[in-house]
């Protein structure tokens, strides 16, 4: 063995000790808020800071108006997000004759094209019921965020809101077969279907190839803004004038019809009860995904991110870029890349 493999290995364990020190110290003030996929999703009550006529409230009893939380990026899950909750809760709400109507909480980049859709079909059908749903964006609500705003009756957001990126990446083609090839490293894949492979790092690709996906893209895109002119009334050909990809601040987004009003969370709670439903006083219930501290995938992250680095740096290329190569998405997204 040599003395630069001892000191690696030194190292290394080195590292995998403080990461499990740090990881055991983190878990140890965590706070976990007890929601479930299965069974009830409900949770704390949102009490607004007003005073009602108690025999109005009354009149209404037992009824309830969802306050749904989309947060993190639009996927199948993570330790944001979880689609299988998310919808089923928007169907559970649907069938529920207590609960009055939604507003969603939406903090969110975007996400896939797949799940995006399927959360806006989904909004689209609880509407059926006669009820309505409103969306207050956080600080960021963009790309399939935004797309999932379509669906609702109303679009708030607060004043410091990005939003917008009305655009789609279908697929990042990255090339290091050349570098590879400098540092000695030799690589074969093996497959039948000369695009089989195609987008794959250690393979040059072709103009075919860029063809296939952009066809994709725009299959998409064509999708988005369609449902951009729908859901906010706005001709189509104006809609691809805005969706260019870019994000809009709240007061930009407000001035291209983007959104229907610049307000606090609690106002927009405020409007919707008191002013959309005649109820003021209803209870407002919160449905929010769980967000899981789990030891073995944080460990199993850091651990990544440590061999991530590592052959970043042999390669001689930015750790961020190796990243981002290893994140390459299996379908199209509609998400807001800084």
């Amino acid at each position: 063995m040599t003395k630069d493999t001892k000191s690696g290995i030194i190292i290394f364990s080195i590292l995998i000790a403080l990461i499990l020190g740090v990881t055991a110290f983190s878990l140890l003030g965590v706070k976990k808020t007890s929601i479930k996929i299965t069974g009830s999703n409900k949770t704390n009550e949102i009490v607004l800071d007003k005073n009602f006529d108690k025999d109005v409230v009354k009149a209404f009893k037992g009824e309830y108006v969802a306050a749904v939380y989309i947060e993190g990026i639009i996927q199948e899950e993570n330790q944001n997000y979880n689609q299988k909750w998310l919808l089923s809760t928007i169907k559970e709400l649907k069938n529920d004759s207590k609960n009055q109507g939604m507003v969603i909480f939406m903090e969110t980049p975007g996400g896939a094209v797949y799940q995006a859709d399927e959360v806006y079909l989904a909004l689209q059908d609880y509407k059926t019921s006669g009820k309505k749903v409103f969306v207050y964006m956080g600080s960021l609500a963009a790309s399939g965020g935004y797309y999932i705003s379509c669906a609702a009756n109303e679009i708030w957001a607060n004043r410091n809101t990005l939003t917008g990126s009305i655009g789609v990446i279908s697929a990042q083609f990255v090339d290091i077969s050349s570098l590879l090839e400098e540092k000695g490293i030799r690589t074969k894949i093996i497959h039948s279907g000369k695009n089989k492979a195609m987008g794959h790092m250690t393979e040059s690709y072709t103009q075919e190839q860029v063809n296939i996906m952009q066809a994709i893209c725009d299959e998409c895109y064509d999708q988005f803004t369609s449902i951009v002119s729908t859901g906010r009334s706005i001709p189509l050909a104006e809609v691809r004038t805005l969706a260019d990809g870019r994000i809009y601040t709240a007061r930009q987004a407000l001035e291209n019809k983007l959104i229907d009003r610049i307000d606090s969370w609690e106002n927009c709670l405020s409007y919707f009860t008191e002013t959309v439903l005649e109820k003021p006083g209803i209870k407002i219930e919160t449905y929010k995904k769980e967000k899981k501290q789990n030891f073995k995938s944080y460990i199993t992250g850091q651990i990544s991110d440590l061999f991530t680095n590592q052959a970043a740096a042999q390669l001689g290329i930015p750790a961020k870029a190796m990243k981002e190569i290893n994140q390459i998405s299996d379908g199209p997204m509609y998400i807001y890349v800084q």
